[in-house]
Protein backbone atom coordinates (compact mmCIF):
# COMPACT_ATOMS: atom_id res chain seq x y z
CA UNK A 1 0.00 0.00 0.00
CA UNK A 2 1.15 3.31 -0.13
CA UNK A 3 3.48 4.82 -2.82
CA UNK A 4 7.19 5.69 -3.85
CA UNK A 5 7.16 8.50 -6.69
CA UNK A 6 10.29 9.50 -7.84
CA UNK A 7 11.27 11.71 -10.95
CA UNK A 8 14.00 14.41 -12.10
CA UNK A 9 13.44 17.87 -12.24
CA UNK A 10 15.64 19.93 -14.26
CA UNK A 11 16.61 22.53 -12.04
CA UNK A 12 18.99 22.73 -8.74
CA UNK A 13 18.20 21.18 -5.55
CA UNK A 14 18.13 24.35 -3.69
CA UNK A 15 15.29 25.85 -5.74
CA UNK A 16 13.42 22.84 -6.08
CA UNK A 17 13.07 22.72 -2.02
CA UNK A 18 11.85 26.56 -2.06
CA UNK A 19 9.63 26.55 -4.46
CA UNK A 20 7.71 24.26 -2.10
CA UNK A 21 8.40 26.32 0.97
CA UNK A 22 6.65 29.73 -0.84
CA UNK A 23 2.82 30.79 -0.71
CA UNK A 24 0.56 29.12 -3.73
CA UNK A 25 2.49 25.62 -4.01
CA UNK A 26 -0.01 23.76 -2.28
CA UNK A 27 -2.39 25.10 -4.72
CA UNK A 28 -0.26 24.56 -7.56
CA UNK A 29 -0.18 20.99 -6.63
CA UNK A 30 -3.33 19.73 -5.73
CA UNK A 31 -4.90 18.13 -8.90
CA UNK A 32 -8.26 19.89 -10.11
CA UNK A 33 -10.09 16.75 -10.82
CA UNK A 34 -10.36 15.79 -6.97
CA UNK A 35 -12.90 16.80 -4.97
CA UNK A 36 -9.89 18.88 -2.43
CA UNK A 37 -9.00 22.25 -2.57
CA UNK A 38 -6.25 23.79 -0.45
CA UNK A 39 -7.99 25.67 2.25
CA UNK A 40 -4.82 26.52 4.21
CA UNK A 41 -0.95 26.48 3.52
CA UNK A 42 1.32 25.82 5.90
CA UNK A 43 3.52 29.01 7.08
CA UNK A 44 6.59 26.42 7.21
CA UNK A 45 7.94 23.44 5.94
CA UNK A 46 9.61 22.74 9.41
CA UNK A 47 6.36 23.09 11.57
CA UNK A 48 3.63 24.54 10.26
CA UNK A 49 0.10 23.34 9.27
CA UNK A 50 -1.83 22.77 5.98
CA UNK A 51 -5.26 22.48 5.41
CA UNK A 52 -7.25 20.78 2.76
CA UNK A 53 -10.90 21.11 2.15
CA UNK A 54 -13.09 18.19 1.01
CA UNK A 55 -16.97 18.44 0.37
CA UNK A 56 -19.25 18.30 3.28
CA UNK A 57 -17.25 20.69 5.16
CA UNK A 58 -14.89 18.23 5.76
CA UNK A 59 -10.90 19.28 6.59
CA UNK A 60 -7.99 16.95 5.75
CA UNK A 61 -4.80 18.42 8.60
CA UNK A 62 -1.39 18.23 7.40
CA UNK A 63 0.78 18.66 10.26
CA UNK A 64 4.32 19.53 9.18
CA UNK A 65 7.27 17.50 11.47
CA UNK A 66 10.31 19.64 12.41
CA UNK A 67 12.20 16.32 14.18
CA UNK A 68 12.57 15.35 9.97
CA UNK A 69 12.95 18.59 8.30
CA UNK A 70 16.18 19.22 6.69
CA UNK A 71 16.08 22.34 4.55
CA UNK A 72 16.81 21.83 1.36
CA UNK A 73 17.12 17.87 1.77
CA UNK A 74 13.76 16.98 3.08
CA UNK A 75 10.51 17.48 4.76
CA UNK A 76 7.58 15.44 6.24
CA UNK A 77 3.96 15.76 7.03
CA UNK A 78 1.35 13.68 8.24
CA UNK A 79 -2.72 13.67 8.85
CA UNK A 80 -3.37 14.66 12.38
CA UNK A 81 -6.90 14.85 13.45
CA UNK A 82 -8.66 18.13 14.40
CA UNK A 83 -11.93 18.26 15.40
CA UNK A 84 -15.33 16.71 14.05
CA UNK A 85 -14.89 17.68 10.80
CA UNK A 86 -11.60 15.54 10.35
CA UNK A 87 -12.96 12.45 12.37
CA UNK A 88 -14.21 10.92 8.48
CA UNK A 89 -11.02 11.11 6.83
CA UNK A 90 -9.04 9.44 9.67
CA UNK A 91 -11.01 6.52 9.18
CA UNK A 92 -9.37 6.23 5.60
CA UNK A 93 -6.10 4.96 8.23
CA UNK A 94 -2.53 7.09 8.48
CA UNK A 95 -0.83 9.13 6.13
CA UNK A 96 2.30 10.22 6.35
CA UNK A 97 3.97 12.16 3.35
CA UNK A 98 7.90 12.05 2.99
CA UNK A 99 9.29 14.26 0.86
CA UNK A 100 13.31 13.99 -0.37
CA UNK A 101 15.03 16.14 -2.16
CA UNK A 102 18.68 14.60 -3.79
CA UNK A 103 21.01 16.50 -6.19
CA UNK A 104 21.08 14.36 -9.51
CA UNK A 105 23.69 16.04 -11.26
CA UNK A 106 23.95 19.29 -14.36
CA UNK A 107 22.24 21.29 -11.95
CA UNK A 108 19.02 18.45 -11.64
CA UNK A 109 17.30 17.13 -8.92
CA UNK A 110 15.73 13.60 -8.19
CA UNK A 111 12.44 14.36 -6.44
CA UNK A 112 11.02 11.34 -4.08
CA UNK A 113 7.77 11.54 -2.82
CA UNK A 114 7.05 8.22 -0.46
CA UNK A 115 3.54 7.72 0.96
CA UNK A 116 3.11 5.71 3.74
CA UNK A 117 -0.91 4.77 3.88
CA UNK A 118 -3.48 1.86 3.59
CA UNK A 119 -4.76 4.03 0.07
CA UNK A 120 -3.56 1.52 -2.82
CA UNK A 121 -0.64 3.08 -5.31
CA UNK A 122 -2.65 2.40 -8.48
CA UNK A 123 -5.08 4.94 -6.71
CA UNK A 124 -2.31 7.42 -5.57
CA UNK A 125 -0.29 7.44 -8.88
CA UNK A 126 -2.65 9.93 -10.75
CA UNK A 127 -1.77 12.38 -8.31
CA UNK A 128 1.74 12.20 -7.94
CA UNK A 129 1.98 12.07 -12.15
CA UNK A 130 0.22 15.04 -12.16
CA UNK A 131 2.23 16.90 -9.23
CA UNK A 132 5.76 15.93 -10.63
CA UNK A 133 4.77 17.06 -13.92
CA UNK A 134 3.41 20.32 -12.55
CA UNK A 135 6.13 20.97 -10.72
CA UNK A 136 8.54 20.57 -13.69
CA UNK A 137 6.80 22.98 -16.08
CA UNK A 138 6.48 25.54 -13.48
CA UNK A 139 9.67 25.67 -12.75
CA UNK A 140 11.22 25.48 -16.41
CA UNK A 141 8.59 28.79 -16.60
CA UNK A 142 10.05 30.50 -14.03
CA UNK A 143 13.52 29.56 -15.40
CA UNK A 144 12.59 30.94 -18.77
CA UNK A 145 11.09 34.20 -17.44
CA UNK A 146 14.49 34.68 -15.41
CA UNK A 147 16.32 34.01 -19.04
CA UNK A 148 14.35 36.87 -20.44
CA UNK A 149 15.38 39.06 -17.16
CA UNK A 150 11.96 38.91 -14.88
CA UNK A 151 13.13 39.95 -11.57
CA UNK A 152 10.89 39.55 -8.27
CA UNK A 153 8.35 41.81 -9.28
CA UNK A 154 5.06 43.01 -7.50
CA UNK A 155 1.54 42.25 -9.88
CA UNK A 156 -1.69 43.62 -9.19
CA UNK A 157 -4.53 41.16 -10.36
CA UNK A 158 -8.24 41.55 -10.37
CA UNK A 159 -10.47 38.90 -10.18
CA UNK A 160 -7.62 36.85 -8.23
CA UNK A 161 -10.84 34.19 -6.98
CA UNK A 162 -11.82 33.12 -10.12
CA UNK A 163 -10.89 30.02 -12.00
CA UNK A 164 -7.13 31.70 -14.22
CA UNK A 165 -7.01 34.03 -11.39
CA UNK A 166 -6.28 31.76 -8.39
CA UNK A 167 -4.12 29.51 -10.97
CA UNK A 168 -2.26 33.06 -12.11
CA UNK A 169 -1.77 34.15 -8.40
CA UNK A 170 -0.33 30.59 -7.12
CA UNK A 171 1.94 30.21 -10.46
CA UNK A 172 3.37 34.06 -9.35
CA UNK A 173 3.85 33.21 -5.68
CA UNK A 174 6.13 30.37 -6.56
CA UNK A 175 8.12 32.36 -8.71
CA UNK A 176 8.89 34.56 -5.76
CA UNK A 177 6.80 37.65 -7.09
CA UNK A 178 4.26 39.51 -5.07
CA UNK A 179 0.57 39.98 -6.21
CA UNK A 180 -1.34 42.42 -4.93
CA UNK A 181 -5.07 41.32 -5.25
CA UNK A 182 -7.39 44.03 -5.88
CA UNK A 183 -10.79 43.05 -3.73
CA UNK A 184 -14.53 45.15 -4.40
CA UNK A 185 -15.09 44.26 -0.47
CA UNK A 186 -12.94 45.36 2.69
CA UNK A 187 -9.73 44.09 2.27
CA UNK A 188 -8.72 40.81 4.86
CA UNK A 189 -5.47 40.10 4.04
CA UNK A 190 -2.45 42.01 4.23
CA UNK A 191 -1.75 41.73 0.31
CA UNK A 192 -5.65 42.89 -0.59
CA UNK A 193 -6.44 45.74 -1.89
CA UNK A 194 -9.97 47.50 -2.03
CA UNK A 195 -10.71 48.22 -5.43
CA UNK A 196 -14.03 50.11 -6.25
CA UNK A 197 -14.70 49.13 -10.56
CA UNK A 198 -16.65 52.61 -10.32
CA UNK A 199 -14.35 54.59 -8.76
CA UNK A 200 -10.32 53.63 -8.02
CA UNK A 201 -8.76 55.14 -4.57
CA UNK A 202 -5.79 57.13 -5.94
CA UNK A 203 -2.74 55.71 -4.90
CA UNK A 204 -4.55 52.05 -6.32
CA UNK A 205 -1.70 51.33 -7.96
CA UNK A 206 0.92 52.82 -6.69
CA UNK A 207 4.00 50.85 -6.04
CA UNK A 208 2.75 48.25 -8.71
CA UNK A 209 4.83 46.89 -11.54
CA UNK A 210 2.45 45.28 -13.89
CA UNK A 211 -1.66 45.43 -13.50
CA UNK A 212 -3.33 41.49 -14.74
CA UNK A 213 -7.36 42.67 -15.47
CA UNK A 214 -9.01 39.24 -15.28
CA UNK A 215 -12.20 40.78 -13.68
CA UNK A 216 -15.92 40.52 -15.24
CA UNK A 217 -19.00 38.81 -15.08
CA UNK A 218 -19.09 35.54 -16.68
CA UNK A 219 -20.24 35.35 -19.99
CA UNK A 220 -21.98 31.57 -19.97
CA UNK A 221 -25.42 32.13 -19.58
CA UNK A 222 -29.07 32.63 -21.26
CA UNK A 223 -28.81 35.88 -23.47
CA UNK A 224 -31.40 38.01 -22.15
CA UNK A 225 -31.15 41.33 -22.09
CA UNK A 226 -30.42 41.87 -18.17
CA UNK A 227 -27.73 39.24 -18.91
CA UNK A 228 -25.91 41.45 -21.88
CA UNK A 229 -26.04 44.03 -19.70
CA UNK A 230 -23.85 42.52 -17.28
CA UNK A 231 -21.45 41.12 -19.54
CA UNK A 232 -20.79 44.64 -21.26
CA UNK A 233 -20.88 46.73 -18.16
CA UNK A 234 -18.81 44.63 -15.84
CA UNK A 235 -15.82 45.03 -18.65
CA UNK A 236 -16.28 48.27 -20.32
CA UNK A 237 -16.14 50.96 -17.72
CA UNK A 238 -13.95 48.78 -14.85
CA UNK A 239 -11.27 48.42 -17.63
CA UNK A 240 -11.18 52.17 -18.41
CA UNK A 241 -11.32 53.08 -15.01
CA UNK A 242 -8.49 50.78 -14.03
CA UNK A 243 -6.14 51.53 -17.34
CA UNK A 244 -6.66 55.49 -16.69
CA UNK A 245 -5.87 54.46 -12.56
CA UNK A 246 -2.35 52.58 -14.29
CA UNK A 247 -1.89 55.76 -16.67
CA UNK A 248 -2.31 58.45 -13.33
CA UNK A 249 -0.18 56.23 -10.73
CA UNK A 250 3.03 57.00 -8.45
CA UNK A 251 5.94 54.80 -9.12
CA UNK A 252 3.27 52.71 -10.87
CA UNK A 253 2.87 49.97 -13.29
CA UNK A 254 4.93 49.77 -16.79
CA UNK A 255 2.43 46.87 -17.95
CA UNK A 256 -0.96 46.89 -18.48
CA UNK A 257 -2.61 43.10 -19.13
CA UNK A 258 -6.42 43.01 -19.55
CA UNK A 259 -8.49 39.97 -20.50
CA UNK A 260 -10.08 39.50 -23.81
CA UNK A 261 -11.63 36.94 -25.58
CA UNK A 262 -11.41 35.28 -29.27
CA UNK A 263 -15.22 36.10 -29.33
CA UNK A 264 -14.11 39.20 -31.33
CA UNK A 265 -13.81 37.95 -34.25
CA UNK A 266 -17.84 36.91 -34.22
CA UNK A 267 -19.17 33.23 -34.27
CA UNK A 268 -19.29 32.24 -37.68
CA UNK A 269 -16.08 32.41 -39.76
CA UNK A 270 -16.15 28.87 -41.69
CA UNK A 271 -12.98 28.32 -43.46
CA UNK A 272 -10.94 31.29 -41.91
CA UNK A 273 -7.87 30.55 -39.89
CA UNK A 274 -7.98 33.76 -37.62
CA UNK A 275 -4.47 35.30 -36.55
CA UNK A 276 -4.53 39.02 -34.52
CA UNK A 277 -4.67 41.13 -37.76
CA UNK A 278 -7.77 39.21 -39.06
CA UNK A 279 -11.48 41.47 -38.91
CA UNK A 280 -13.62 41.58 -36.17
CA UNK A 281 -16.98 39.88 -36.52
CA UNK A 282 -20.24 42.03 -36.25
CA UNK A 283 -22.05 40.44 -33.25
CA UNK A 284 -22.97 40.95 -29.73
CA UNK A 285 -20.00 39.54 -28.24
CA UNK A 286 -17.34 40.93 -30.98
CA UNK A 287 -18.66 44.68 -30.28
CA UNK A 288 -18.28 44.08 -26.62
CA UNK A 289 -14.70 42.34 -27.04
CA UNK A 290 -13.93 45.49 -29.73
CA UNK A 291 -15.12 48.05 -26.52
CA UNK A 292 -13.20 46.00 -23.96
CA UNK A 293 -9.72 46.40 -25.57
CA UNK A 294 -10.34 50.04 -26.38
CA UNK A 295 -11.12 50.28 -23.13
CA UNK A 296 -7.80 49.76 -22.12
CA UNK A 297 -6.14 52.70 -24.37
CA UNK A 298 -5.60 55.40 -21.73
CA UNK A 299 -2.95 52.75 -20.19
CA UNK A 300 -1.14 52.83 -23.51
CA UNK A 301 -1.74 56.33 -24.55
CA UNK A 302 0.36 56.77 -21.39
CA UNK A 303 3.21 54.85 -22.89
CA UNK A 304 2.24 51.75 -20.55
CA UNK A 305 3.05 48.14 -22.57
CA UNK A 306 -0.43 47.01 -22.72
CA UNK A 307 -1.43 43.43 -24.27
CA UNK A 308 -5.37 41.88 -24.65
CA UNK A 309 -5.22 38.19 -24.20
CA UNK A 310 -7.98 36.77 -26.59
CA UNK A 311 -8.81 33.79 -24.71
CA UNK A 312 -10.35 30.53 -26.31
CA UNK A 313 -11.77 27.72 -24.29
CA UNK A 314 -10.23 27.02 -21.45
CA UNK A 315 -9.80 23.41 -20.65
CA UNK A 316 -10.06 22.73 -16.74
CA UNK A 317 -12.28 20.60 -14.56
CA UNK A 318 -12.42 23.86 -12.50
CA UNK A 319 -14.83 25.45 -14.79
CA UNK A 320 -15.84 26.59 -18.22
CA UNK A 321 -17.25 23.73 -20.60
CA UNK A 322 -15.34 21.13 -19.59
CA UNK A 323 -16.47 20.91 -15.89
CA UNK A 324 -20.25 20.52 -17.80
CA UNK A 325 -18.79 17.79 -20.06
CA UNK A 326 -16.71 15.62 -17.92
CA UNK A 327 -19.92 14.20 -15.30
CA UNK A 328 -22.09 13.68 -18.79
CA UNK A 329 -18.89 12.07 -20.71
CA UNK A 330 -18.64 9.99 -17.33
CA UNK A 331 -21.91 8.70 -17.66
CA UNK A 332 -21.68 7.75 -21.31
CA UNK A 333 -23.58 10.33 -22.34
CA UNK A 334 -21.47 12.92 -24.20
CA UNK A 335 -20.84 13.79 -27.37
CA UNK A 336 -20.07 16.33 -30.29
CA UNK A 337 -22.51 19.45 -29.78
CA UNK A 338 -24.24 20.57 -33.40
CA UNK A 339 -23.08 18.91 -36.57
CA UNK A 340 -19.44 18.40 -34.69
CA UNK A 341 -17.97 20.40 -37.82
CA UNK A 342 -17.17 24.05 -36.52
CA UNK A 343 -14.02 24.56 -35.04
CA UNK A 344 -13.34 24.71 -31.42
CA UNK A 345 -10.15 26.58 -30.20
CA UNK A 346 -9.41 25.40 -27.04
CA UNK A 347 -6.10 26.49 -24.58
CA UNK A 348 -5.10 24.48 -21.52
CA UNK A 349 -5.18 26.42 -18.25
CA UNK A 350 -1.65 26.16 -17.23
CA UNK A 351 -0.63 27.30 -20.80
CA UNK A 352 -3.08 30.41 -20.17
CA UNK A 353 -1.56 31.19 -17.35
CA UNK A 354 1.92 30.59 -19.10
CA UNK A 355 0.93 33.23 -21.54
CA UNK A 356 -0.31 35.58 -19.26
CA UNK A 357 3.44 35.45 -17.56
CA UNK A 358 5.02 35.84 -20.67
CA UNK A 359 2.94 39.13 -21.17
CA UNK A 360 4.34 40.31 -18.04
CA UNK A 361 8.44 39.84 -19.08
CA UNK A 362 7.95 39.78 -23.38
CA UNK A 363 8.71 43.29 -24.01
CA UNK A 364 7.71 42.56 -27.65
CA UNK A 365 4.03 41.35 -27.03
CA UNK A 366 1.80 44.26 -27.49
CA UNK A 367 -1.39 44.82 -28.45
CA UNK A 368 -3.46 41.18 -28.94
CA UNK A 369 -2.51 38.13 -28.00
CA UNK A 370 -4.47 35.33 -29.29
CA UNK A 371 -4.04 32.24 -26.07
CA UNK A 372 -5.29 29.32 -27.88
CA UNK A 373 -3.20 26.00 -28.45
CA UNK A 374 -1.63 25.91 -31.90
CA UNK A 375 -3.91 23.08 -32.84
CA UNK A 376 -7.49 23.98 -33.16
CA UNK A 377 -10.13 21.09 -33.21
CA UNK A 378 -13.82 20.48 -34.44
CA UNK A 379 -16.26 19.74 -31.96
CA UNK A 380 -16.50 16.34 -33.19
CA UNK A 381 -12.68 15.82 -32.78
CA UNK A 382 -13.06 17.52 -29.38
CA UNK A 383 -15.92 15.27 -28.11
CA UNK A 384 -13.99 12.68 -29.64
CA UNK A 385 -11.16 12.73 -28.03
CA UNK A 386 -12.47 13.59 -24.33
CA UNK A 387 -14.34 10.57 -24.89
CA UNK A 388 -11.34 8.65 -25.30
CA UNK A 389 -9.23 9.74 -22.63
CA UNK A 390 -12.29 9.00 -20.23
CA UNK A 391 -12.96 5.62 -21.81
CA UNK A 392 -15.79 6.22 -22.33
CA UNK A 393 -18.09 6.09 -25.92
CA UNK A 394 -18.42 9.28 -27.40
CA UNK A 395 -22.53 8.39 -29.22
CA UNK A 396 -24.54 10.87 -27.82
CA UNK A 397 -24.70 14.22 -29.81
CA UNK A 398 -26.28 17.23 -28.81
CA UNK A 399 -28.78 18.57 -31.21
CA UNK A 400 -28.71 22.35 -31.59
CA UNK A 401 -32.04 22.47 -29.23
CA UNK A 402 -29.99 21.49 -26.24
CA UNK A 403 -27.62 24.81 -25.65
CA UNK A 404 -30.64 27.10 -27.57
CA UNK A 405 -33.06 25.50 -24.24
CA UNK A 406 -30.15 26.67 -21.94
CA UNK A 407 -28.68 29.98 -23.61
CA UNK A 408 -31.18 31.04 -26.01
CA UNK A 409 -30.47 31.45 -29.87
CA UNK A 410 -28.14 34.29 -29.78
CA UNK A 411 -26.41 32.58 -26.93
CA UNK A 412 -26.34 29.22 -28.68
CA UNK A 413 -24.90 30.62 -31.91
CA UNK A 414 -22.20 32.92 -30.30
CA UNK A 415 -21.12 31.17 -27.84
CA UNK A 416 -21.93 26.79 -28.14
CA UNK A 417 -21.94 26.64 -31.37
CA UNK A 418 -19.95 29.26 -32.77
CA UNK A 419 -16.80 28.14 -35.54
CA UNK A 420 -13.91 30.29 -34.91
CA UNK A 421 -10.65 28.29 -36.18
CA UNK A 422 -7.80 30.96 -34.06
CA UNK A 423 -4.57 30.58 -34.20
CA UNK A 424 -1.94 32.00 -31.80
CA UNK A 425 0.45 33.80 -34.63
CA UNK A 426 1.76 36.29 -32.16
CA UNK A 427 3.05 33.49 -29.54
CA UNK A 428 4.48 31.44 -31.99
CA UNK A 429 6.13 33.96 -33.74
CA UNK A 430 8.03 34.72 -30.55
CA UNK A 431 8.66 31.01 -30.33
CA UNK A 432 6.24 30.32 -27.46
CA UNK A 433 7.08 26.55 -25.54
CA UNK A 434 3.44 25.39 -24.88
CA UNK A 435 2.88 22.89 -22.29
CA UNK A 436 0.14 20.80 -23.83
CA UNK A 437 -0.08 22.13 -27.66
CA UNK A 438 -1.82 18.48 -27.96
CA UNK A 439 -5.85 18.35 -26.67
CA UNK A 440 -5.36 14.65 -25.44
CA UNK A 441 -1.98 15.25 -23.62
CA UNK A 442 -4.26 18.30 -22.24
CA UNK A 443 -7.14 16.50 -21.30
CA UNK A 444 -5.26 13.61 -19.07
CA UNK A 445 -3.69 16.08 -17.31
CA UNK A 446 -6.04 18.06 -16.20
CA UNK A 447 -8.57 14.89 -15.88
CA UNK A 448 -6.00 12.75 -14.01
CA UNK A 449 -5.70 10.08 -17.22
CA UNK A 450 -1.45 10.19 -17.29
CA UNK A 451 -0.27 7.45 -19.16
CA UNK A 452 2.71 5.39 -17.72
CA UNK A 453 3.32 4.88 -13.64
CA UNK A 454 5.62 4.51 -11.27
CA UNK A 455 9.17 5.77 -11.44
CA UNK A 456 9.96 7.50 -14.21
CA UNK A 457 11.94 10.88 -15.33
CA UNK A 458 10.80 14.09 -16.07
CA UNK A 459 12.38 17.05 -17.75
Amino acid sequence: MGITYSSVIGAPREEVFAWHARRGALRRLVPPWQPMRAVAEASSLADGRAVLGLPGGLRWYAQHRPDEYDPSRRFVDERVNGGWSTMPVAAAGPWRHEHDFADAGNGRTRLTDSVHTPVPESLLRPTFAYRHRQLADDLAAHARARAAEMGETVVAVTGASGLVGAALCAFLTTGDHRVVRLVRRDPAAPDERRWDPEAPEPGLLDGVDAVVHLAGAPIAGRFTDAHKAAIRDSRIGPTRRLAEAAARADDGPDVFVSASAIGYYGHDRPGEVLGEGAESGTDFLAGVVRDWEDAARPASVAGLRTVQVRTGIVQSPLGGTLRLQRPLFTAGLGGRLGSGAQYLSWIDLDDLTDIYYRALYDAQLNGPVNAVAPEAVTAAEHADTLARVLHRPSRMPVPALGPRLLLGAQGARELALADQHVAPEALTGREHSFRRPDLEQCLRHQLGRHRGAGLHAVA
